[in-house]
């Protein structure tokens, strides 16, 4: 099975890091989490990768045309010209990297990578938030619904506390930490599809999925919710990945199984 990865957005909430870069390059623990989403995935025994790429797609294609040196320990010969590659980590992936267009929509891009499915059911995501979900659940309820498209349902994590006030108003009375069960339940990005999902898109770059496409999905009862209820962590803002650097001092739970 394959994982299609969207990771051609600008970014510009987190300009800060995206200025020079693509989100999906943004380093968690000293790794782009793009590495820490096909870890996640890989874990789960899906190898096969196809990356859509747009805002600084060279950086992303560099990324690993050159990954054996940039994960090894090499000699460099400069007046040979050569470069020994001593050790070095090999991860068993297969990545197609597909230029899809850099004002493309979420949309746009799956229906431009449709070739590279090959008309089998495959997993998608975006290249910003990390979750410890459960992938081969997620596909074996996918199949026993029997619809066009999984998603991934998510609680938000609480952003905001809640005030209390007296009847004036002018007094605190009490503060609390909104609970995630009074948020309800959002889309959390890990994706099943069946290659008929893609017949909801267009290539009109500014088909976006999660309008459209999902709605009618939804309508057409072909959109069914996997509920996960663990971690689940975008990276939206420099807060955000804070929150994730924490997470990964504590042990990455993306990355555990």
């Amino acid at each position: 099975m394959k994982a299609v990865i969207l990771a051609g957005g600008f970014g510009t909430r987190l300009a800060e890091e995206t200025t020079l870069k693509p989100k999906p390059m943004i380093e968690v623990g000293g790794k782009p989490l793009l590495w820490h989403i096909m870890k996640m995935y890989s874990s789960h025994g899906i190898n096969d990768f196809v990356i859509c790429l747009g805002y600084r797609g060279d950086i992303i294609k560099d990324y690993f045309v050159n990954y054996h040196q940039l994960n090894a320990t090499i000699t460099v010969d400069l007046a040979a010209d050569t470069c020994e590659v001593h050790e070095h980590q090999v991860e068993p992936w297969t990545v197609t990297l597909a230029d899809t267009g850099l004002h493309t929509m979420t949309g746009g891009r799956l229906r431009r990578i449709r070739k590279f499915i090959e008309g089998e059911t495959f997993c998608m995501t975006y290249g910003d938030g990390l979750a410890d979900v459960d992938i081969g659940a997620a596909i074996a309820h996918h199949h026993r619904e029997k619809r066009l498209a999984t998603v991934t349902a998510v609680r938000p994590p609480g952003r905001f506390g809640v005030l209390n006030l007296d009847h004036s108003g002018d007094s605190v009375q009490s503060f609390t930490e909104k609970p995630q069960d009074e948020v309800g339940w959002i889309n959390g990005g890990f994706f099943v599809l069946e290659p008929g999902a893609l017949d909801y898109t267009t290539e009109d770059s500014e088909c976006i999925w999660e309008r459209t496409p999902m709605e009618r999905l939804a309508v057409d009862g072909q959109l069914s919710a996997y509920r996960h209820e663990g971690f689940w962590q975008p990276c939206d803002t420099l807060r955000d990945k804070q929150t994730l650097e924490k997470a990964w001092e504590a042990g990455a739970p993306w990355l555990q199984r």
